[in-house]
């Protein structure tokens, strides 16, 4: 799942567990499958973070390692 539908999916259960008449026992599962989610999400992020960080090319056209500072 990409990071996109892992976000959309995440903002569906938000809403859903948002809801007055929500039930403990599906309350529970979309808070296990919300987890599951924001790792993945995480987990996305990272990979972008690190490539980020890898290789930003400068004014010049060289390349230098950046921290962005995450």
């Amino acid at each position: 799942m990409s990071f996109e539908q892992s976000l959309t999916r995440l903002e569906e259960i938000v809403r859903d567990l948002e809801r007055n008449d929500i039930d403990l026992e599906k309350a529970l599962r979309l808070f296990e499958e919300g987890i599951v989610h924001l790792r993945s999400a995480g987990a996305a992020l990272k990979t972008v973070d690190a490539r980020v960080q890898q290789l930003v090319e400068a004014a010049d056209g060289s390349f230098s390692v950046v921290d962005l500072g995450g």
